[in-house]
């Protein structure tokens, strides 16, 4: 038996919505990742993968407009709903949700079983 917790979540379940959020922030480390991931210099990514928060000195990821959520992170492939960076995902996203229960899971497992539609997606 492993020391890891086990998740109550399947993120290949999920149209991901935690990529729908619109403050997905990222640190240096992050956008550095981002930077050796495509091959380009750490200025280049940044100003092409994020943009100004809204805190002083916060960088957010940019997004791009989404057929099931208004908008998501630029990195979400909008069919396969998946992570097109995942080796070089942000900090925030290696670690969401944070425990081993996601509540937008739980919300979506219970709208799904209430409507009897197991691809059931409540609208935005």
């Amino acid at each position: 038996m492993s020391g890891r917790p086990r998740n109550f979540y399947n993120c290949a379940k999920c149209p991901a919505y935690c990529c729908s959020y619109p403050r997905i922030q990222t640190t240096r480390r992050d956008i550095r990742r981002l930077a050796r991931y495509f091959g380009v210099a750490f200025e280049k990514a940044r100003k092409k993968f994020t943009k100004k928060g809204e805190e002083k000195g916060e960088r957010v990821l940019r997004h791009r407009k989404d057929h099931v959520y208004d908008s998501v992170c630029r990195f979400l492939d909008r069919d396969t709903r998946s992570c097109t960076v995942y080796e070089a995902r942000p900090a925030i996203c290696r670690e969401y949700p944070g425990s081993t229960r996601c509540g937008y899971y739980d919300f979506l497992s219970f709208e799904r079983r209430t409507q009897e539609d197991p691809e059931f997606i409540p609208s935005a």
